[in-house]
């Protein structure tokens, strides 16, 4: 079977939607086994291949638990976020029960050097491609993002339309990476950041910031800056051995 002649991101996101309203409506309530990938393969006239990527999006947003050898199963709601994780903030605020909205606010072509953030691993030659955007939660503010992303190693960010997709759900499904890190901190925003996520100045925002890497080269800095009392960090450990 192949996918209908529509682009691929577009088949993406119908699927991803459809699959989400459903979870999220409750009417897929939690511990809900969904149809096998073949079964929803022939449901929405696409590969087995385009399934199994939503439902690994869905997978890494956690609103699915994927079980060896017994399917896939609507996940348990979660309070925290998992900011530790490569997750997407669509599904999240989704997971919420609340409007998802994107804004763009704004983007610039900029070599390493000339980049607001200095710590990027971009010489003064590297090709970057600077963005500034608000993602929004029931009409309010839930997140600024602000990316550098190498055009060197991903040169088709430069025609992406990113008031209509996200930055990070695009990277994920065109770029594969091999390491992350992150850092957290606690800041007190300054003027502008305030007045976007309609905050006082004496407010306090959890800031996140994910360096990813393919192999060697970095692909994308991002640093994601939340209303500090709406955002909790939430991280699970197991002792080891030995």
């Amino acid at each position: 079977m192949t996918d209908s002649p529509q682009p691929a991101a577009t088949l993406h996101q119908q699927i991803l939607g459809d699959i989400e309203k459903r979870i999220l409506s409750g009417e897929w309530p939690p511990g809900f086994r969904l149809p096998f990938e073949v079964e929803l393969a022939k449901s929405y006239d696409v590969s087995r291949m385009t399934v199994n990527k939503v439902l690994t999006r869905l997978a890494a947003a956690g609103l699915v638990e994927r079980r060896k050898k017994s399917g896939t199963f609507v996940a348990q709601p979660k309070v925290h976020s998992a900011v530790l994780e490569i997750h997407d903030i669509e599904a999240e605020v989704r997971s919420l029960n609340r409007a998802y909205g994107l804004q763009l606010l704004s983007r610039r072509l900029c070599l390493g050097g000339e980049a607001e953030d200095g710590d990027f691993e971009a010489n003064g030659e590297t090709r970057l491609l600077e963005l500034s955007c608000l993602h929004t939660a029931g009409g309010a503010p839930f997140c600024h993002e602000y990316r550098l992303i190498n055009l060197d190693i991903v040169p088709k960010a430069e025609e992406a339309d990113f008031s209509r997709i996200a930055p990070g759900q695009w990277l994920r499904m065109e770029v594969p990476w091999s390491a992350a890190e992150h850092r957290i901190r606690a800041i007190s925003p300054d003027r502008t950041m305030a007045a976007r996520l309609n905050l006082a100045r004496n407010a306090a925002c959890l800031v996140v910031e994910r360096r990813t890497w393919n192999e060697q080269d970095a692909v994308t800095f991002v640093r994601f800056t939340y209303p500090g009392d709406q955002h909790a960090v939430l991280a699970r450990f197991t002792p080891q051995s030995g």
